[in-house]
């Protein structure tokens, strides 16, 4: 873990994910989770989120995000660690 106590993960997020409200939902769980980061719509129609957090705040987004919102149907999660040092700045949660 980095000097700061914070992890970054970004995650893929496959299945019926856009149009669900699924990056509103996801932001909204961040933030009262205080993780950092974002949610944005790909072109093949998975969303990618990264998450700057404590390590149990972190985890507990990337585990929400296999539920998401209610209309949402999560098929996968695939995940990544990444060095949040290595990031130019630590964006906050917004609808991309």
């Amino acid at each position: 873990m980095p000097a700061t106590g914070l992890i970054a993960r970004r995650a893929w997020v496959s299945g019926r994910v856009q149009g669900v409200n699924y990056r509103a939902a996801t932001a909204l769980r961040a933030e009262q989770l205080g993780v950092r980061g974002y949610a944005r719509n790909l072109a093949d129609g998975r969303v990618e989120v990264l998450a700057i957090g404590t390590c149990d705040s972190v985890e507990a987004l990337l585990t929400w995000l296999w539920r998401g919102p209610s209309f949402a149907h999560v098929v996968a999660v695939e995940i990544e660690d990444t060095d949040p040092e290595s990031l130019s700045d630590t964006p906050d949660f917004r609808r991309l």
